[in-house]
């Protein structure tokens, strides 16, 4: 699933984010460009260093998508 950046992500807000995806038991994928980042890697989240108006695609191997992506869209950090 692709879903657009809303507002740069950097410490605080890839630390809720990290903290967002550990809670699934899934592997969860971001895909930028041609990095491709676990979810839960806070040091690889950052490394994207991710920039409002970008799209990044979102992988999982699980049955969690769903509820992951509505988690992070009410963080504010991405929408659809």
């Amino acid at each position: 699933m692709n879903l657009t950046v809303l507002k740069p992500i950097f410490a605080e807000s890839a630390s809720k984010f990290v903290n967002t995806a550990s809670k699934y038991p899934a592997t969860i994928l971001i895909k930028k460009d041609h990095w491709v980042i676990d979810a839960k890697s806070l040091l690889g989240v950052l490394a994207l260093s991710l920039q409002p108006d970008q799209v990044v695609e979102i992988s999982f191997d699980g049955e969690v998508e769903e509820a992951f992506i509505n988690d992070l869209v009410e963080l504010g950090l991405f929408k659809r």
